[in-house]
Parts: C-alpha cells; structure tokens; sequence
C-alpha cells in the first residue's frame, strides 16, 4: 500500500498492454485510489495473480498536483511499473486496461451553485412553471419562507401545445378512449366524452399509448431568431420542457435540432432524459442536466488532458463512470444527471458485496456508513439496492434513479465551534485545502483535531501527505493550541471550568449523534428493527466512529473491510456495467390483460441485452430487471415495482410495497405510469466468502501480545484516559486473531478505534466487531 510516490527502485518485468486495473474515488478531502496489475514475480500476493495498490491523496493540493486522478493514476503507473512518470508530462494509458472513477463535481456544483449559464425553454403560458414548483412547505411553521434559487438565468416562452384527449382517471376512460386502427396511426372511433367539444387541430397517438391532440406546432422561423439572440448573450446551454412531452417528444426533438444548428454546445429535453409524466420534476431534472453537465465535461476534458490520447480521442482510453443508481455508465451516457450520488454509490456497491450474506438462510440486513472528510451517507442493503426516483439536493428536487443514501454534513473535516451554547460539528468542511488545523495549512479546528487530541489518530502511522512540500506528517501542537483557544473562548463565554478532554469528546459526541440520525430515519422511521442489523462502517473517518455510533443505536456488530477506507473506490472495481430503458405508459394495471405490457416489457428487454453485448459482456452475463412504475388512481404518490421472482403479477408486488411504506392498502384502480427495464453486466466472476459465514469455520484465538507495536494514551467516554491503550497494525494480524478493547488498529490509510470489552475477529478480508451488551437503566421520578 502506499500513500505517495514510490522511492526509486529496479525496473520490473515489463507489463503487458492493458492489464493495470484502476478505481478512483475523488472525494471532497481526499481521493481513494484501488489498482490491480498482473503479478510477473514467483510470489502472487492476490489470490487471482494479481498485485493491489492502494493509494490516499489529497483532492486538491494545488502547489503540488493539477487533477488528484490524473496523480492517482501516475503513482499507480510508478508502483507498477517500476519506472518514473514525471509530474507535468502526459501519462501513457497503454498498460491500462481500464479506469473507473466516481466524482463529486457535480454535487459540489449544485450545492456551491456554480453551474453553467442556462437558459430555459418552455410552453408559452408556463414561464412561471418551474418557480412555482410543486408548493410543497418542508418547514411547515416557518415564518420566513427562502425560496431556493432557480438554476436557470433566463425563460424563453414557446408557442407551441398539446392536449391530452380523455384522461385515465375518467371513471369512462375505456368506454369514451379513441379507437385506434391496429398500426396505431388512424383513428377508427372519435373520443365519446363531452371534454372534447369543439376542439380542433390534429389527433395522434402518444407514446404513452394516449391520445394527443395537437393544438400548435411550433414555428421554428419565427424562434430561430430569438435562439440566436440567446446565443449572443453567451447561453450555450438550454433546457427544454414542453408540456406533455413525456408522450408527445416531437417538438421538444424540433426546437433541439434547431439550437443544435444554431452552436448550442449542451441542449437537455425533457423528453429523452426523463419519459415521465409530471412536468415539474421533469422540467426541473432537464434544468439541472443542463446547469451541470457543462461543468462536468470541462472538468472530464481537464481529466484527459492528462494523457496521451491518439488524434485526443477520448475514447481510446477506456473510462467507466459510477452512476448515481450504483452502476457503471461510459463516457456518452455520464451525464450532470447521472452524477449527483456518483462518488457515495461505489460505497454502497462495495458494502453491499462485502458484508452480506447472501447463501445464509437468515442473512442480517447491513446499514452502510460511510464517514467520508466533507460528510457522512447512511444506506441500507437487505439483499437488493434500494433505489429512489426523487430526491431533494440543495432545494432542487430531481427525478433520477439513485440509491437510497441519506447524507449528513459530518466527516473529519467539518468544523468545531461554539455558537450560543452549543458545541456545534459542522456543517462547514475544513476541506482538503486547508483542511484541518493538524493539516500544517493554517485551517480551522475540525473533527480530525479532536480525535487527533484523544489519541484516537496516531501521527507516526498516519500518512506523510500535510505540509507545503506534501511530506510531513500531522501536527498535534497545533490541533492542541486551537483547542486550547477555544476552551478559553467557552469559559469567558459561560464560566465552564471543566477537563480539556471532556470539552474535545464533547464535540465527538455531537458529531456521532449527527452520523446516527439518518441511520434512524432510514430505518426506525421506515419500521425496521435497528438491532437487528449489522453496521458496515468504511470511509477515512470510519473506524474512529464506528463502535460509538453502533453502541449508541443499540447494533452489536460491525464489519470494517480491509479496504473500508477506500471501500467507495474499491467498490468501483465490483461494480456492475448498467444499460437503461425507459418508455412512458398510460395503462390500467389488470392481470389478465397483462399481455400489451409484458410485450413492451420484452422490447426493452431486448433493447437492454444488444446494448450491453455492443460493449462486450455474454448474454450469459447479462442480467435484465423489469420494472412497471405503478400507483393508484386518484394519488400522486408512484412506486417503482420490481417484476416478482417467477411471476407476473406486478400488481400483487405493487400493494406489498405499498402496504410496507404507508401502513395501508386502497381499495382503487392502479395505473401504470411507466414501463423500464435495466440490464446489468456483471464485471467481476466471483467474490471471497462474507466474513459471517466465514467467522463460522475458523477458531479464534487470542492475539499475540509481540504484534503489539506501541502504546497510546487514547480517551474512552466513561473511561477517560487509557494511557497503555495498545496499537496493533492491521497487516500483522493472522486470520483468526482475536483483540479485546481497547486497542487502535491501523494501516496505512486508516485508523480503528476498538472500544473497550469490545471484541475484534480477523478474517480474511474484514475485522468483525461485536460489542458489549449495554444495559439501559431508566431513571424514575416521582414528584
């Protein structure tokens, strides 16, 4: 493993044309880097032949490195290759056969609002549309109202409309519907209801399966002019939301082709990212594709910059992206979009395969939680990704499939002050750059300074990466003198007199109580038993946190990967390669009249299976989930619904999932909105046991008290100081060993705080954490 530049050493055996591995998680403090090459020696150090890196830098360290990936990748090439890659001069990408890499350019951009100057295009009469929203009131009591801004400089009005004819809810929908001819492009029946009365204009069929009436084609000479005034005023990204375009996309698909003409260099339609009804959330979702998608291109032609690329094809570096629904997409489908939960995802994918059980016959649920630098995201895998299809970041509101991850402004980095009587952690970030006060850049206090404080980080173990020159190691002084400063600023503040270890953890315990919140919301608050879960913790910061956290939501076990602190990279390499189809539906859920949806089903299935064997996979690796987006009739509120195991019957799956959300079922019509298909294409062949099945077959002992490297003065809630605490490193310990609390256990890229009578299993890939049963004594009062 190795934090930076490798010192010089003998060139070895020359590597075959792509065969480097490469996985790069670019956090907002650090960027993780996992990577794989063939092992040309006698000695294999991985199970498959191969060799693994790691490598921790720092995301921005502008005296130093340009792009952290691009560095990420030169140090990988160095380690593996055996020969110097000079900083500046463009990297050969010959030995790699491919990277995949996850960002937080996007989300940053949306939270920072520093997006791309976009003008929006909508249906006149509805310029108002997307700042009138969907009036939801989050703070229901709140008396000052702040509206978030739009992301959009400018409205131009288009005069153009359709109309549906006859709607599903209609309690006559099937009786009063047109009657199309079987090829679905002449109308044998008019509509019978009373709604369409002297109404003109040409009818045609939607994709949707609805009846659309066109009331106003667009007159592409008269909006030519008013586009290239737009693009004079320097716009050169629109997006475009007509109304009913879900099921009608030719005029959005019309004025697209004429701004692309134009110059516009990034035009979003409504249409084609989003197939789904609603307006507003597809109008917002295109608007947010076409403030962040500008942003993330220039960043990945910064990226490729960095290499020497034929006639700078971008393509002939093999490049995959995470998605924010935890699958790997290539360069054309990688959009502002796809990207907002990019970096979080591959964390999910690593948990979820590294810590549950899928062949136990009771495996336990895993809450995934990843401390990060800049913040903390909580999941949850019970044998399937839960995704969701609207979610709120920064005040926008997106329609985008994306793993279910709850994200708190909590991480190493966030700030330590004191503001009106509170110990306050967070939610600004001390970043990468400063980064925290021990971090010798002159930054703010932040959460890294109070563990460093407690002895929680131990600076001889800890990277040499801080410092103007990139190779010092932590200062303690300076965390020790802030802390000191602040002490003082409490006391004058409130009197307080206390121990300056007692103040310190206090902004520890403020920070876990922030970390364990959304792992309540995500599953106390949804009806699941939280002690019945296991906690998977990863992330830099992880291990600091991950016993505290645990014992105060009542969870008895934890499994740290080997690679927790890199698990968000590593579970990049075990991702899977993800193909999407999408068409919009208007139909009435019956089960015996099934067969028109199964067969637009089977469409997309095929759609799904040529896309992914174009980019290589078998068919026998090839995996399509059918989905049909159901609710009922008379509701907003729509469900995803995965087609059943051996079954048919969505309808049957949709009342089930209702059932477990709301507490409820309706007696009522249900109405399928939308009909999707997603093709997975498995990219690695097996995976090691899961740590529970393994801890079964193996009979621990105690650890040999000679792999004990030193001592450390470490502070324990309840505890205090445990000035002999013993620090053990992570690569010495044999599977099988067994460590009782307290202890540290590090590595190169990670420290893990085993609390006391707190028990750890090594095994194979993972430590296996079981904590003391805390009994709860309730205080009574009597009056």
């Amino acid at each position: 493993m190795s934090s930076s530049s490798p010192p010089t050493q003998p060139p070895l055996p020359e590597l075959p044309d792509a065969s480097i591995r490469v996985a790069i998680d670019r956090g907002g403090t650090f960027t993780d880097v996992w990577a794989s090459y063939p092992d040309l020696t006698v000695t294999s150090e991985a199970a498959d032949g191969r060799k693994e890196i790691v490598v921790k830098l720092l995301s921005v360290d502008p005296s130093n490195y340009g792009d952290a990936p691009v560095e990420g990748i030169r140090r990988v090439l160095e380690i593996a290759t055996g020969r110097r890659h000079p900083r500046g001069k463009k990297l050969d990408v010959s030995k790699i056969e491919y990277t995949r890499l996850s960002t937080t350019v996007a989300t940053n951009c949306l939270l920072e609002r520093t997006g791309e100057k976009v003008a929006l295009l909508i249906t006149e009469g509805f310029e108002d549309l997307l700042l009138i929203g969907n009036q939801s009131r989050p703070k229901i009591f709140d008396l000052n109202i702040s509206r978030p801004s739009q992301l959009y400089d400018t409205v131009l009005s288009i005069d153009e409309r359709v109309t549906l004819v006859g709607f599903t809810t209609d309690p006559k929908a099937e009786e009063n519907a047109i009657v199309w001819n079987e090829a679905g492009d002449a109308v044998e029946r008019g509509y019978k209801g009373q709604a369409e009365v002297g109404k003109g204009g040409k009818v045609v069929r939607g994709l949707s399966g609805e009846s659309v009436r066109i009331l106003k084609e667009p007159d592409l000479e008269a909006i030519r002019p008013k586009l290239v005034a737009l693009f004079e005023a320097g716009y050169r990204s629109l997006s475009v939301i007509f109304i009913h375009s879900y099921t009608f996309p030719d005029h959005e698909l019309l004025v697209g082709k004429l701004a692309e003409s134009i110059g516009f260099e990034h035009i979003s339609l409504s249409s084609q990212l989003l197939p789904m009804i609603k307006a507003v959330p597809r109008g917002v979702s295109a608007t947010a594709d076409a403030y962040l998608t500008p942003v993330l291109q220039k960043y990945l032609d910064g990226f490729f910059s960095g290499f020497e690329l034929p006639n700078n094809d971008k393509n002939a570096m093999r490049v995959e992206f995470m998605g924010s629904d935890g699958g790997l997409v290539n360069l054309n489908g990688f959009s502002g979009l796809k990207s907002l939960l990019s970096g979080p995802a591959g964390g999910v994918v690593g948990f979820a395969l590294t810590a549950y059980s899928p062949t136990s016959s009771d495996p336990p649920p895993v809450i995934g939680l990843d401390i990060g630098g800049t913040s903390t995201d909580v999941s949850r895998y019970a044998g399937r990704f839960e995704t969701v299809y609207e979610t709120t970041t920064a005040g926008i509101t997106i329609n985008s499939a994306q793993l279910d991850i709850n994200t708190v402004a909590a991480g190493g980095g966030s700030c330590l002050t004191f503001r009106n009587g509170l110990f306050l952690a967070g939610p600004a970030s001390a970043g990468a750059h400063p980064g925290p006060a021990c971090y010798r850049k002159g930054g703010p206090l932040a959460l890294t300074d109070a563990n460093l404080f407690l002895g929680r980080l131990v600076p001889s173990f800890f990277p040499k990466v801080f410092g103007a020159s990139e190779n010092e190691g932590l200062d303690p002084s300076a965390s020790e003198r802030s802390f000191e400063v602040l002490a003082r600023q409490i006391k004058n503040e409130t009197g307080w007199e206390g121990d300056l270890d007692e103040m310190v953890y206090g902004f520890v315990r403020v920070a876990n109580e922030s970390m364990a919140r959304p792992i309540r919301n995500l599953t106390e608050a949804r009806g699941f038993d939280l002690g019945k879960h296991i906690l998977a913790s990863f992330g830099g910061a992880g291990g600091q946190h991950a016993c505290e956290i645990a014992q105060s939501l009542g969870i008895r076990r934890i499994i740290i990967h080997r690679y927790s602190s890199i698990l968000s990279a590593y579970g990049l390499a075990l991702s899977d390669r993800v193909f999407e189809t999408q068409e919009p539906s208007a139909e009435i859920w019956n089960l015996e009249k099934r067969a028109g949806l199964v067969q637009r089903l089977s469409k997309l299935d095929a759609i799904c299976q040529a896309g992914l064997e174009e980019q290589g996979f078998e068919p026998s690796g090839i995996k399509v989930q059918r989905f049909l987006n159901m609710r009922y009739t008379g509701t907003d509120t729509s469900i995803m619904t995965i087609q059943p195991n051996d079954s048919e019957d969505f309808g049957a799956a949709f009342e089930a999932e209702y059932l477990l959300e709301f507490g409820f079922k309706l007696n009522a019509t249900i109405i399928v909105d939308d009909v999707r298909c997603r093709g997975v294409g498995t990219s690695y062949s097996s995976l090691p046991p899961s740590p529970l099945l393994e801890m079964e077959s193996l009979n621990f002992k105690d650890v040999d008290p000679s792999k004990k490297k030193e001592t450390a003065s470490v502070y324990f809630d309840q505890v205090g100081r445990v000035k002999d605490t013993p620090v053990f490193l992570l690569g010495d310990l044999d599977v099988g060993d067994k460590i009782v609390g307290p202890a540290l256990l590090i590595d190169g890229t990670q420290t893990i705080l085993l609390v006391p009578e707190a028990v750890a299993h090594s095994t194979t890939t993972s430590l296996v954490i079981d904590l003391p049963k805390k009994e709860i004594v309730e205080e009574v009062q009597f009056a």
